[in-house]
């Protein structure tokens, strides 16, 4: 195994982690725009805010390792990227931005209209975010992003399997946000809850499946080769996300799927790969070392952020949320002067 070879593996895996943790942070947001308006839909969204304020912006952590890593170890290739599909990505950082203000100060402000807006704003962002975020990824399967772009390209991301790949992200986050919001509602004995997001759960899957059918179709004809390469070397890991019914598990074994599937190629359709796009040899080894040296440093925080929060200990504040959704009851007025006057009898 080659430097570039391990940092491509360490790429792939920090995609991963964004995509597990950070998906079922958007998917959460797609169930909070579905819940329905009035205050007989507050539970799941109590439920909503309560799974993900502890971790939400720790989750983001991931995005920017990604992009650091790919930046420095596959300059040639960021840049074709980020120039090809410029506007997909420039809105899926404004979905990003939107989303946690909304998320954040939706919680602070007290008048219902300005909650409302605040709250639709965090819920369509998680919708959007992830679709713009698809559509790049299916646009680089399909080998749209040339090897020296010098110009952005609308046709490039909104072929079928971008566009397919968009909506089957925002499946497969609506399907770990529910799997994850039902664990949450069993391990605090919420049965109506548990049911609640069980249904959703199941219907998630069942689109994200048909989804995933339906791209893996479109791009046989986009890019045949790398079809040929997921139905072939990486058809196990094909068949283990369709079988698995664990999310975290199923959504991993996609990606792992694709990464197999298309190595060692960087840009499909170009000559762009691990080894001729990377950056010198010392680079790299420095990369690897570093990112052995993260793990060890921040690796324990994040586990302890996730015990602490799978065990309860990071609650958030629901009396700052319930009043804005339900108004309280008006106090009593006060008896004046001559109310308290005994009468004459």
């Amino acid at each position: 195994m080659t430097a570039a070879d391990a940092v491509g593996g360490i790429l792939l895996a920090g995609i991963t982690l964004y995509a597990v943790l950070g998906g079922a942070d958007f998917g959460g947001g797609l169930w909070d725009l579905l819940a329905g308006p009035g205050p007989r839909h507050l539970a799941p969204r109590v439920l909503i805010d309560d799974s993900i304020t502890p971790v939400w912006e720790a989750n983001h952590v991931w995005l920017v390792f990604d992009l650091v890593i790919f930046w420095t170890a596959f300059p040639h290739a960021f840049a074709a990227v980020m120039t090809t599909l410029a506007l997909p990505l420039w809105l899926a950082v404004a979905g990003i931005v939107l989303r946690g203000a909304g998320f954040a100060f939706r919680k602070e402000i007290t008048e219902v209209r300005w909650r409302r807006v605040t709250g639709i704003t965090f819920a369509f962002s998680s919708l959007v975010t992830p679709f713009f975020m698809g559509t790049v990824i299916g646009a680089i399967a399909t080998g749209a992003v040339p090897e020296n772009a010098s110009h952005a390209s609308l046709a490039a991301w909104t072929s079928a399997t971008a566009l397919l790949s968009g909506f089957l992200f925002v499946a497969a986050c609506g399907y770990l946000a529910a799997v994850y919001l039902t664990g949450e509602a069993a391990h605090r004995g919420d049965r109506p809850m548990r049911a609640y997001f069980t249904r959703r759960a199941q219907s998630a899957a069942i689109l994200a499946g048909a989804l995933s059918l339906a791209t893996l179709a479109a791009l046989r004809g986009s890019n045949p080769a790398l079809y040929d390469r997921l139905t072939g070397r990486a058809l196990p890991l094909v068949v283990l996300a369709g079988v698995c019914g664990i999310a975290a598990l199923s959504v991993a074994a996609v990606i792992w799927g694709w990464g197999v599937a298309q190595y060692p190629v960087l840009l499909p359709g170009t000559a762009v790969t691990l080894s001729n796009a990377g950056a010198p040899d010392d680079t790299l080894v420095a990369i690897v070392i570093l990112v052995i040296v993260a793990v060890l440093l921040i690796g324990p925080a994040f586990i302890l952020l996730y015990s602490l929060q799978g065990r309860r200990l990071l609650g958030t504040d629901q009396a700052a949320t319930l009043p804005a959704a339900v108004p309280a009851d008006p106090p009593e007025p006060r008896a004046s002067q001559d109310d308290r006057k005994p009468q004459a009898s």
